[in-house]
């Protein structure tokens, strides 16, 4: 038995406090704001591990050259407070790790905007910033902005259906909560999902006629990048690995290194881990140990997000990579035109 299942009385108490928070937003006793330009939503109902920051990245690409597109997000684990835009002289410990991410990927070709509170970050973004689309990150709970379009992502190893609320499970809010949504996507999916599997997701989910599915993937790059350098998957099979990960829910990250490289040694970290000094001297000290230094067929491996806190460390930056991510899915077409109309006509 899972021992966090001895918990379930507190998740009713749990459940208690945010069905009340979420009905006083429905009755409009608490207030959600409604902007003029078009809003998207980005998030979940579980606590992390769900592939938000590349679904925003698929956004971002898909809406660059249509509008003036913004991410909004608190920042998670940054030092700093208030409204900030990125720009090149931000650090990862300014914005957030996520935040880093989607800047070190698109640069100034969109904004990259962090604030505690999301409707005064919408307004300066809007009116300061003449911000022409904004992309929540992972505010599916943060109703205090009444998004145009509520998109809300599960994992497929891990479906939303099947968890339980905080503290037994993981669930942030009950499962009714996926009735907000008008998009869900059940992410992480494997190349080719059984038709008995489909058929239960699709049966348990209940859409609502408002409510579109989709199902996507993740696509890891052919190339590793590095501070110095690139390494083509054609080098992959002689690389010796120390995999480092500080995100949610590394297991389908590992099993793709494990099927691509020589050997792997996985040093595994929590959700959005801020490195202190002893925990970069102890993964150069497995690296140094790993066989492969004396011809040059070893290095360290992380996340893009992981990167983005690691790469600046003197004991690792030279021998540190990451391997980009994307996400493909199993109906591009559709989920393209319904974001692309929704944004078009706001």
């Amino acid at each position: 038995m899972n021992w966090r299942r001895l918990l379930l009385p507190f998740s009713g108490l749990y459940w208690i406090g945010t069905s009340v928070r979420n009905m006083l937003f429905n009755i409009g006793i608490n207030r959600s704001v409604k902007f003029d330009i078009p809003i998207i939503n980005v998030g979940n109902l579980s606590v992390g591990g769900t592939g938000k920051s590349p679904h925003i990245m698929y956004l971002i690409d898909l809406l660059k050259d249509q509008k003036l597109v913004s991410t909004l997000s608190r920042g998670y684990g940054r030092k700093t407070k208030g409204f900030l835009i990125a720009n090149y002289s931000t650090k990862v410990f300014d914005i957030g790790d996520e935040p880093m991410q989607f800047f070190q990927r698109f640069k100034n070709k969109i904004l990259i905007a962090v604030c505690e509170d999301r409707v005064f970050g919408a307004q300066k973004l809007i009116k300061h910033y003449n911000a022409e689309t904004i992309l929540l990150d992972d505010a599916y709970q943060h109703r205090s902005i009444k998004p145009g379009l509520n998109i809300m992502l599960t994992d497929y190893n891990n479906l939303y259906y099947k968890d339980f609320l905080l503290p037994a499970g993981n669930l942030r809010e009950s499962r009714s909560g996926v009735n907000r949504a008008d998009i869900v996507i059940v992410t992480k999916c494997p190349d080719s999902i059984p038709a008995e599997k489909y058929n239960e997701i699709n049966k348990k989910i209940k859409l609502k006629s408002h409510q579109q599915l989709f199902f996507s993937k993740v696509i890891y790059d052919n190339k590793l990048i590095g501070k110095l350098d690139q390494i083509e998957k054609s080098s992959w099979r002689n690389l010796n690995i120390v995999l480092v990960t500080g995100i949610a829910n590394s297991s389908n990250l590992v099993d793709f290194v494990k099927e691509n490289f020589a050997n792997v040694l996985h040093l595994e970290y929590s959700d959005h881990h801020n490195f202190d000094q002893s925990e970069i001297e102890y993964i150069y000290k497995r690296y140094e140990d790993t066989e492969g230094r004396k011809l040059f067929n070893k290095i360290i491996l992380t996340t893009e997000k992981d990167f983005m806190r690691l790469n600046e460390e003197s004991f690792l930056k030279d021998d540190l990579y990451y391997i980009p991510i994307s996400i493909e899915f199993n109906d591009k077409d559709k989920f393209n035109q319904t974001i692309l109309e929704y944004v078009g006509q706001n």
